[in-house]
């Protein structure tokens, strides 16, 4: 019962809050214009399901590409340090 009353509260939470949002004429006119764009944009892959296919594998490449770069970034971070340790010890060895 207490986790659906928190949901419940969240979610009329930020309903009001986008009501409260949206009296802004700036802030209309941007969620507008987003919204536009968002259709204009779904509607185009709609249309055209291979584009969308080969929009999302080049997006996921790329992802992957850089979470292996990250990782590689890491592993050589942690090869210095560790290499960095054994300098260390090795001197403390010889005094």
């Amino acid at each position: 019962m207490g986790k659906r009353r928190i949901i419940l509260s969240m979610t009329i939470g930020a309903v009001a809050g986008g009501v409260v949002a949206l009296l802004d004429r700036d802030t209309r006119s941007y969620a507008r214009g987003r919204f536009d764009a968002a259709k204009s944009c779904s509607s185009h892959f709609i249309s055209n399901p291979s584009e969308a296919i080969h929009s999302l594998r080049n997006t996921f490449d790329e992802l992957n590409q850089t979470i292996a770069s990250g990782a590689e970034n890491a592993i050589n971070a942690l090869e210095q340090v560790e290499s960095t340790l054994e300098k260390v010890t090795n001197k403390k060895e010889v005094n």
